[in-house]
């Protein structure tokens, strides 16, 4: 499979991925975005033009089609607000992430879970100081918005947030390991029957 075939198998999974799950926003099946995001980043940097704002596309059109489908109008759900536009840089901040973890791959080793974890902690805590903080300081949701009240929100959904994103990612990283192994092994065979 050529490296553009392989990318666009990516794509549609990621894609796959978050229809699947973002119209489940608070429901049995986490919302996949923030790690979607991650991995798009790692698979697709040199797609980042274009992959990035159709994924990004993607998640404002299924969010419209899931509120619509709720009877209500868009700019009039409890998630929107002027700050929503803020999730332009959160789920960039994620992309990066991913995108700083391909530079210098060169395979799965110890090291480099050790360098996933912390970009993947980094980057969930700069999506959500995003996503969190537009909402926040800028919804009408939030009467009395404080410096204390804005960090006590922060705090008790940052956890939550990277479990999520920790799942998804560390299954795609389990996928990248198999993938690399059975890859070294086809590789050994073909190299003894030669």
């Amino acid at each position: 499979m050529s490296t553009t075939a392989q990318r666009a198998f990516v794509l549609s999974v990621l894609v796959l991925l978050m229809a699947a799950t973002r119209v489940n926003h608070f429901m049995a099946i986490p919302d996949a975005s923030w790690a979607v995001f991650f991995i798009g980043g790692f698979y697709l940097r040199s797609w980042t033009r274009w992959a990035f704002p159709l994924l990004m596309a993607l998640a404002i059109v299924i969010d419209i089609l899931v509120i619509r489908s709720s009877g209500q109008q868009y700019l009039q759900h409890y998630c929107v607000s002027p700050g929503t536009w803020m999730l332009l840089p959160a789920y960039f901040s994620m992309w990066a992430g991913g995108m700083l973890l391909r530079q210098g791959y060169h395979g799965a080793q110890w090291l480099t879970l050790g360098k996933a974890a912390l970009l993947l902690v980094g980057a969930v805590g700069v999506c959500h100081l995003f996503a969190q903080g537009g909402f926040y300081w800028s919804s009408d949701m939030v009467a009395e918005p404080t410096a204390a009240g804005w960090l006590k929100n922060y705090a008790d959904w940052f956890v939550p947030y990277l479990r999520t994103a920790a799942i998804y990612v560390g299954l795609a990283a389990a996928l990248q390991l198999t993938t690399e192994q059975v890859g070294k092994l086809l590789q050994a065979r073909h190299d003894v029957l030669r």
